[in-house]
């Protein structure tokens, strides 16, 4: 019951540098659990922000009254990373005695923030669920832990996938809860849901 919100909310978003990604802003509102309606949006060019310091946006809500104020800082991606099987950052033995001293006992309050990392491998899946009229699917991986979001490709037409790659994380939060989700891509439409698995980091 606002047309002034504030949520004070921040995300981060991997954006890899190869990629021409448009950021695309949705702003909608909810009457209740059945009823939404959107409000506006917005898009925001990545490329043409300067780096290294936040960017504070005015963005008006296209074809719509109203507008979005939002901080954006681009960095540098430290610790976050996809990789196939073969060049997996652990698989290196050198790489893993450089882990080892880093989050050695001794080395503890060296950086209090740098509580460490997740590396995840994502092989396959098995009899997934048909979500296609073929009695196929084009299934793909969601890897969330916090705010952070990392995706496999998607195999297609396929209900045992083989995806074979490695997502490494930083960790902000001993407490998080790694989330592996599978959805069937549908197109331009919302993808269908196959599963889910949850994994406290407390647990591993």
């Amino acid at each position: 019951k606002s047309a002034n919100p504030q949520w004070r909310e921040q995300f981060d978003f991997h954006y890899f540098s190869d990629r021409k990604d448009m950021l695309d802003i949705e702003v909608w509102r909810k009457d209740n659990k059945k009823h939404e309606e959107l409000l506006g949006t917005c898009k925001v060019d990545i490329t043409a922000l300067p780096t290294k310091q936040t960017n504070r946006l005015e963005l008006p809500l296209e074809k719509h009254p109203g507008s979005l104020l939002m901080l954006v800082a681009v960095a540098p991606c430290t610790g976050v990373s996809i990789s196939d099987l073969c060049v997996c950052p652990l698989g290196d033995p050198t790489e893993r005695k450089q882990i080892s001293q880093r989050y050695c006992i001794r080395n503890s309050f060296q950086d209090i923030k740098d509580i460490g990392f997740l590396q995840v491998k994502v092989l396959k899946a098995a009899d997934l669920l048909a979500a296609d009229f073929s009695g196929k699917s084009d299934p793909f991986c969601v890897l969330e832990l916090g705010n952070d979001s990392l995706q496999t490709h998607t195999v297609y037409k396929n209900l045992n996938p083989e995806w074979n790659k490695v997502f490494t994380f930083p960790i902000k939060d001993i407490h998080d809860v790694l989330e592996v989700t599978v959805f069937d891509e549908d197109g331009d439409k919302p993808p269908d849901f196959l599963g889910k698995v949850a994994i406290p980091l407390l647990s591993v």
